[in-house]
């Protein structure tokens, strides 16, 4: 099991930008694949970014597609966003998961083992 830290979170104007963290601990940080995945009020769960153990394998849904950037420093056991042109449909909890693959970018919540607590993403307009 991996115990998972978001942070970085807030609030930001449409056009802004924020880097969200996520700090790992507990099983090797460089066993896993690793996500962001995001959920507005009302909303379900969605997949927005995920790196390969390494990182050299990416996969970004369609709306993050050009604007986020995921990326992890297995040395600091930490997974990045970096998250530009924010619009207001943005606006959600940001959680960092851990997969069951290691070298496989799942998108669905299932095959995610470790979650964190989220951390509150609010993008006015």
């Amino acid at each position: 099991q991996v115990q998972l830290v978001e942070s970085g979170g807030g609030l930001v104007q449409a056009g802004g930008s924020l880097r969200l963290s996520c700090t790992a601990s507990g099983r090797r940080f460089d066993d896993s694949a690793m996500a962001w995945f995001r959920q507005a009020p009302g909303k379900e769960r969605e997949f927005v970014a995920g790196a390969s153990w390494s990182g050299a394998i990416t996969a970004y849904a369609d709306s993050a597609k050009g604007r986020f950037t995921i990326s992890r420093d297995n040395t600091k056991n930490t997974l990045f966003l970096q998250m530009h042109d924010l619009t207001a449909e943005d606006t959600a909890v940001y959680y960092c998961a851990a997969s069951k693959y290691r070298n496989y970018v799942a998108q669905k919540s299932p095959d995610y083992d470790d979650w964190g607590r989220g951390t509150q993403v609010t993008v006015s307009s």
